[in-house]
């Protein structure tokens, strides 16, 4: 089943393979993308959809170094090349829009940028800046009603500025403690407004934010990612936590999203999310469900035998493995990512992993 053609809403799948979004952190000038990076996702174009590394709709969500925004024409042209080439493969790619919020150093914002969140704590943790080397975060300032909806007018033009550069689509990341899931999370949404306090209230921006990018663009043309009992970022479990997330998957399948992308960390020692809330989240979106999280051929192959994912998502195997479907086609062996390359600037670790000979 992972080698058969699928139909994402309307955007026809070679096969099932998703590769999933990494954060690489080549865009060494002003966030935008570069030739380096189309030559990255075209050597990746035989999965059947590309899920890009995070980028930022908002010159506030630049959180991390050298990582792509998607708010300037600059930025919509450097994409433009990476969206060219991966067509030209015959691949299928969508942007993912990560506003990082909390998880951010003030010295990798752009001038005028500031640090925002639900809530005014400070993310735990530190972040590498390329001036100051690791920081802890910045303190962020907790965002007003007016805040919120510039936000969600940011996300809305970025989606329209993903179709001019030529994206299949979008994915909005409210996974691993970024913006979206800072209101999401209990742990992290202190307010007591109407964007916080109860479930529904938690939910509200993630649902303003995929109505306002499906106007733009057309629900069939915008995915989640979601990664409930994740730790990542100070989030992790709260009371309520499942019927809070199946409350807000039934909301957005009523919108007729292009698909809901479930992640779950417990292959990398976080907790892992509950069997039973995975199979009650597919269960409730209508459509088309990914899986994601320590994912190989073998359990790929599993989860969509079982019907529990209709698409499987990977992320290092991908990321050293540039054929990576035709390597698991053929069960060859697979390239060991290196970790000491994934963030650093330039081709070494990034465009150099070798593809089977012939």
């Amino acid at each position: 089943m992972l080698f058969d053609a699928f139909s994402l809403r309307a955007i026809p799948l070679k096969n099932r393979a998703v590769m999933s979004p990494l954060t690489r952190s080549r865009a060494v000038d002003n966030n935008t993308p570069n030739s380096l990076m189309a030559t990255y996702y075209a050597q990746r174009a035989s999965a059947g959809l590309i899920i890009t590394e995070g980028t930022s709709p908002s010159p506030n969500g630049l959180g991390y170094a050298r990582i792509p925004g998607l708010f300037n024409d600059a930025q919509v042209q450097g994409w433009k090349l990476v969206t060219d080439a991966v067509h030209a493969k015959g691949g299928k790619i969508v942007v993912q829009l990560m506003h990082t919020g909390r998880v951010s150093h003030q010295a990798n914002l752009p001038a005028g940028a500031e640090v925002l969140s639900a809530s005014a704590e400070t993310s735990p943790g530190q972040m590498w800046t390329d001036t100051q080397g690791s920081q802890p975060h910045t303190p962020p300032r907790a965002m007003t009603e007016a805040d919120i909806q510039t936000a969600v007018g940011e996300y809305a033009t970025a989606a329209r500025l993903a179709i001019e550069a030529g994206f299949d689509g979008i994915e909005l990341h409210a996974a691993n403690g970024y913006l979206l899931e800072q209101f999401l999370n209990a742990n992290i949404n202190r307010r007591t407004d109407g964007y916080g306090g109860t479930g529904e209230g938690r939910n509200r921006l993630v649902l303003e934010v995929a109505r306002a990018a499906a106007k733009e663009i057309g629900a069939d043309r915008v995915g989640i990612r979601l990664s409930p009992h994740g730790v990542f970022n100070g989030a992790g479990a709260f009371e309520g936590v499942d019927e809070q997330y199946l409350t807000l998957v039934k909301e957005l399948s009523a919108l007729g999203l292009m698909y809901v992308h479930v992640l779950d960390h417990s292959a990398i020692g976080a907790p892992p999310v509950p069997a039973k809330l995975k199979v009650d989240l597919k269960a409730a979106f209508d459509g088309p469900f990914i899986l994601a999280g320590g994912l190989d051929k073998a359990s790929a192959q599993l989860a969509l035998r079982e019907g529990r994912a209709d698409l499987a998502a990977m992320g290092r195997a991908f990321l050293a493995n540039p054929d990576l479907v035709d390597r698991m086609r053929q069960d060859a062996p697979l390239n060991a990512p290196a970790p000491d390359t994934f963030y650093t600037p330039g081709a070494k670790g990034y465009t150099d992993y070798p593809a089977l000979a012939g």
